[in-house]
C-alpha cells in the first residue's frame, strides 16, 4: 500500500461524489416537475450512493494512515496534513489536486442538498396548507338537502308564527 493505491482510492471516491451530484441534480428535476411518484426511488439511490461514499471514506482514512506511517508523519493525519508532509515529488501536487476537486464537489453537493431540502420544505407547507383550507370549506348537507352549515348551531324559533 502506498501513494498510488491512496490516489486510486481518492479518484474512485471523486467518481462517487460526482454520481452523487448527478443522483441530487435527479432528485431536484423530480422536485421541479411534480413528479413525486418516483421521488422515493431517486431518494433511496441517493442514499445508496451516500452509503458508498461512507465506505470510501473509510477506506481512504485507513490509506491515508499507512501512507503517513510510511511516510514518517502522524498516522492520525488527515489528506490535507498528508498533502503538506507529503516527500519532494510530485505527490503532494497529486494528493492537493485531489483535495481540491473533492472540496469543489463537496460544496457542489451541500448546495444541491440545501436546494433540495428547502423544495421539500416548501412543498409540504404548500401540501398542509392545501389540507387545512380543503377542510375548512368543508360543508355538509342540511335537512333540506343543500350544501350548508352542520345542523349543530344553535336557533331561535318565533313561537308567534
Amino acid at each position: 500500500m502506498g501513494a498510488n493505491e491512496l490516489s486510486a482510492m481518492l479518484w474512485r471516491e471523486r467518481e462517487l461524489l460526482e454520481l452523487l451530484i448527478f443522483k441530487l441534480e435527479e432528485e431536484h428535476l423530480l422536485l421541479e416537475s411534480g413528479k413525486s411518484r418516483w421521488l422515493q426511488h431517486a431518494t433511496r439511490e441517493v442514499e445508496q450512493v451516500l452509503n458508498l461514499v461512507r465506505e470510501a471514506t473509510l477506506s481512504r482514512s485507513v490509506q491515508v494512515a499507512a501512507v503517513a506511517n510510511e511516510w514518517r508523519t502522524d498516522a492520525e493525519a488527515t489528506l490535507r496534513e498528508l498533502v503538506l508532509h507529503a516527500p519532494a515529488g510530485p505527490w503532494g501536487e497529486i494528493l492537493n489536486a485531489h483535495l481540491k476537486a473533492m472540496s469543489t464537489l463537496t460544496a457542489q453537493i451541500k448546495e444541491l442538498r440545501d436546494v433540495n431540502e428547502n423544495f421539500l420544505r416548501v412543498a409540504a407547507r404548500s401540501a398542509q396548507e392545501s389540507v387545512v383550507s380543503s377542510t375548512a370549506e368543508t360543508k355538509t348537507y342540511n335537512a333540506q338537502g343543500a350544501t350548508g352549515t352542520t345542523g349543530n348551531r344553535a336557533t331561535m324559533m318565533d313561537q308567534n308564527l
